[in-house]
Formats: structure tokens, C-alpha cells, sequence
């Protein structure tokens, strides 16, 4: 897009760039949260794609699965393409972001994530795997990775008082998107269902234009504060070992030669590893420790409720790492994490339903507090110049804890299964195990210290940007 000479002569910069989106005096810094929100309930989407799966095993046979229809392990695919790409984009476009800015990256994350379902639906009405392999797998994946990592690293500098409130706040309608999603795409498959059409094709259709619409709104309302600004009466806090808050910068490259990088890396590995696997297998693990007490409806109901504090644990844990330190926030993570791993067996022997779901619950907010906290953590120690690149790097973590997790839990679980474990008692082995990588965790969060002053970079670099 050209330039547009206003009557005055001077140019104003292209609208998709990075110029044009810095703000004007008077903006109030409380429209970014809503604009990062309207791209994260958008990809949020992704943990409920699983309501698609059972109607796609019948796009030949409408009311049940005819020999040519997808199986379930076939479809298990695109979800797991989706993270993959959600993963790498973040990692491979954290330079990008930092050099075009937030708008053009949320715009492409629309164009990237709507588009996915488009060509999705064309898979569904041509029966073409590939297209929905391509489509919302690879498309659609990296339009959640740049979705995801576009606002962070803009509401952290907004916030420079309240940095986990503001990740938090986003990160939050990321987990909760899936409880909009769910329903919606429900509702509309019986909408579209006939007896020719099982209805997804057209949910797609609607769903893809839906979130382009919210994603792009995002895009035009975001905004970055001009150099050297910060919030009203607000000063700085002097840089100290014991909040380890910098007032310098990193750059993306030389990050990656800190050892704080790769701590904070196993960091959020360790809290996402531990937290995943029993995310996928909440209903049945639930069934399977009280067998005969828990119904199928109630295990739903107890998933439902893991998902409240997944969500609300991004919020909560995110916003109180602001008063306690990010540091002490992750310490609190994996030391109650681990008595609470250690203590659900004895309560699934006792049949103690009660303290079972609580710990869950608790486990449960502080998996979600984990990916809200990092982007703050990353900032304190890193600085903000270049925290958006840096968080999408490190966000490799979750795509290898997302199949470290599942793998952990159900291939253990089926070995012991196998070698004749009774299934009450099959998820002992596997939670000790999460106990100990939390244990893991909490010694690489204690090693995290200042990074070194030599990978600062000075304020001509920070001018250039190299």
C-alpha cells in the first residue's frame, strides 16, 4: 500500500504498517486488551475442534459411518498439524512480528485463520483430507501461532505496571474461546444439517468468515504506544537481583545464547507436560477412578469445570504473579503441583470425589497460569524490545509438551492396562511421574538468575533494531 500525501506534504506512513499504528495522544491503553481478546476468543476455537470429529466420520454416510468416510485417527490429524504449525509459525515469525508490527501480523493471522476454514469446507464438500490437512492444519495453524503471539508483546508494553494482568487478560480468551466455539459449532451443524449434508461444510463457511471479521476488527483497534512512553505517575522500577525486573533490552538472536532462555523453556515445558495429558484424558481418568460412582454426563461436567479454571487460571495466576514475582509464581506452580500430583491417588483409593476434582481444578489454573505468566517472565528478564519474538520461540516448548503429555499418560497407562493393572489404578504411576518432572521444574525455575549484562545490547542497536 503507497503512501498518502496529505494536503500539508508530509506522507503518511502505509496503513498496514508498524508507523501507522502508534497512538495518538489521549488514546486510552485499555482498548488493547478488548482487541487482543477479539483475536484470542477467535483461535481459542482450537480445543473445541474436537466437536467436529464424529460428524466428519459421516460425511458420506450422513447418519452413520459408510466404508469410504474418515476414520477418527485419519481426522486426529488436523488437530495435531494445527499445534504443530501454531508452534512454528510463533517460533519462525518473531522477527517478523517485530519489524511489521502488531496490525499486519493479527491481519495475516485473520486472513490465515479464516482461510483455513474455507478451503477446510472445500475439503468436506470434495471429501479431501488433504484440503482439511492443509486448510486448518497447516493454514489455520499458523494463523493461531501469529494470532497468538501478536498482542502479547503489545499489551506488555501498554502495561509496563501490570505485565501478567495484561498477558493475562489475552492468554485468558485463548482458553476460553473453546467455550464459545463449542456450542456455536454445535448449533450450527444442527442448523445446516439436512439429509444430504451433515452440516460442517457450512459451519466451516460461517465460522471462517465469522473470525476474519473478529480477528481483522482487532487488527485495525490495535495500537502501540510511542517510544518511551509509560503510564501516568508510574516510575520504573530500579533493576534488583530479587525481582529481576531489567531495564534493558535483548535482542531475539542473542537470547537464545542466555541459559535463562533455555530454564524458562523447560520451565514452561515441564508446567505444560504435566498439565496436557490429563486435559485429553480428564472423562475417562475420572470414570475409570470411580467406576459405577461417575456417570458419563458427570465426567463431562468435570472437563467442563477443568476448562473454567484453565481459563480463570490465566487470569488469576497471571495478574497475582504482578504482586509476588514471576519467579515465585512458577515456584508455587510446581511445589503445590507436586504435593497435589502426589496426593490425588490416595484420594481416588479413599473414593474422595471432592478432594479428587479440587486438585485437578487447582492443577488445572496453574497449567493455564503457565502459558499467561511466561510472556511476563520473558519481558522481566529479556526486556520488552523484542519479548513477542522471544515468547513465540519459546513457545516450541508447548508443542513438544503437547506430545510429551498425551504420550506419558496414555502409553503408560496402556502398559499397565496390559500387565494387568486394574484401570482404577492404572494413573498411579503415571501422576507420580508428573510429581517428578514438577520437581524438575522447580529446580530449573531456582537456577533462573539476571541475565548477564554482555547480552544487553547498547542504545545505538536498540535504534537500529540489530
Amino acid at each position: 500500500m503507497s503512501s498518502i500525501i496529505e494536503p500539508g506534504g508530509n506522507a503518511s506512513p502505509p496503513f498496514f504498517s508498524k508507523q501507522a499504528t502508534i497512538a495518538q495522544p489521549g488514546f486510552s491503553r485499555w482498548m488493547v486488551p478488548p482487541a487482543a481478546l477479539a483475536v484470542h476468543l477467535c483461535i481459542g476455537q482450537a480445543y473445541a475442534f474436537s466437536v467436529f470429529n464424529g460428524p466428519l466420520t459421516k460425511v458420506i454416510g450422513i447418519t452413520q459411518s459408510a466404508p469410504d468416510d474418515w476414520s477418527l485417527t485419519t481426522l486426529g490429524w488436523i488437530f495435531s498439524l494445527a499445534i504443530v504449525c501454531l508452534g512454528l509459525s510463533a517460533a519462525f515469525a518473531g522477527k517478523w512480528l517485530e519489524k511489521v508490527g502488531p496490525r499486519r501480523t493479527m491481519f495475516t493471522a485473520a486472513c490465515c485463520f479464516g482461510g483455513g476454514f474455507i478451503i477446510s469446507a472445500l475439503g468436506v464438500w470434495m471429501h479431501q483430507i488433504a484440503l482439511l490437512y492443509l486448510g486448518y492444519g497447516v493454514i489455520g495453524g499458523i494463523g493461531l501461532g501469529l494470532g497468538y503471539v501478536s498482542p502479547v508483546s503489545t499489551l506488555i508494553r501498554w502495561f509496563p505496571d501490570r505485565r501478567g494482568m495484561a498477558t493475562g487478560m489475552a492468554i485468558m480468551g485463548f482458553g476460553g474461546g473453546a467455550m464459545i466455539a463449542a456450542p456455536l459449532s454445535v448449533a450450527l451443524m444442527n442448523h445446516f444439517k439436512s439429509a444430504t449434508s451433515i452440516g460442517v461444510a457450512e459451519t466451516f463457511i460461517v465460522l471462517g468468515i465469522a473470525y476474519f471479521i473478529s480477528m481483522s476488527i482487532g487488527a485495525l483497534a490495535i495500537r502501540v504506544p510511542p517510544a518511551d512512553w509509560k503510564p501516568a505517575g508510574w516510575t520504573p522500577p530500579a533493576t534488583t537481583t530479587q525481582k529481576m525486573i531489567t531495564r534493558n533490552h535483548v535482542h531475539i538472536d542473542e537470547a537464545l545464547k542466555t541459559p535463562q532462555f533455555y530454564l524458562i523453556w523447560l520451565v514452561l515445558f515441564l508446567n505444560v507436560t504435566a498439565g496436557i495429558g490429563i486435559l485429553g484424558q480428564a472423562s475417562v481418568m475420572i470414570q475409570e477412578s470411580f467406576k459405577d460412582t461417575v456417570t458419563a454426563a458427570a465426567a463431562a461436567g468435570f472437563v467442563g469445570l477443568l476448562s473454567l479454571f484453565n481459563m480463570g487460571g490465566r487470569f488469576v495466576w497471571a495478574s497475582a504473579s504482578d504482586y509476588v514475582g514471576r519467579k515465585n509464581t512458577y515456584f508455587i506452580f510446581f511445589a503445590l503441583g507436586a504435593v497435589l500430583y502426589w496426593l490425588v491417588p490416595s484420594f481416588a483409593a479413599s473414593g474422595n470425589i471432592a478432594l479428587f476434582v479440587l486438585c485437578y481444578c487447582v492443577i488445572l489454573s496453574m497449567y493455564g497460569g503457565g502459558f499467561s505468566t511466561v510472556p511476563a517472565y520473558l519481558a522481566d528478564m529479556f526486556g520488552t524490545a523484542f519479548v513477542g519474538g522471544i515468547h513465540g520461540r519459546l513457545l516450541t516448548a508447548w508443542a513438544a509438551a503437547g506430545v510429551a503429555g498425551p504420550v506419558l499418560v496414555n502409553y503408560i497407562r496402556a502398559y499397565q492396562v496390559a500387565n494387568g493393572v486394574a484401570k482404577a489404578d492404572a494413573y498411579t504411576m503415571t501422576v507420580h511421574i508428573m510429581t517428578v518432572l514438577l520437581v524438575i521444574g522447580f529446580v530449573c525455575n531456582l537456577l533462573v538468575k539476571r541475565v548477564n549484562d554482555k547480552h544487553h545490547m547498547t542504545d545505538a542497536q536498540l535504534a537500529s533494531g540489530k
